[in-house]
């Protein structure tokens, strides 16, 4: 399992969910994924975009300016 982290703050949509896909295409089943955000519509796009890939969120937080997601790749998932 592998950990890959993901700054995307400063980003403005669609580019979060277009970096957050890209870089789940290259994880492998188990690997996670830690993804940075401060756009405040990430929070309704990223997790639509794990809906579609059939990947988990394990992890919401959201601080001040900042949201983190950390998302798991699941096994068989069409990215």
């Amino acid at each position: 399992m592998t950990m890959t982290k993901l700054d995307l703050t400063g980003l403005k949509c669609p580019l979060p969910v277009l970096k957050t896909r890209k870089a789940l295409k290259a994880l492998l089943a188990g690997d996670r994924l830690e993804v940075h955000c401060t756009d405040p519509l990430s929070v309704i796009d990223i997790p639509n975009l794990i809906r579609e890939t059939g990947d988990r969120v394990e992890i919401t937080e959201r601080a001040e300016q900042r949201i983190v997601f950390i998302i798991e790749k699941v096994d068989g998932a069409p990215a």
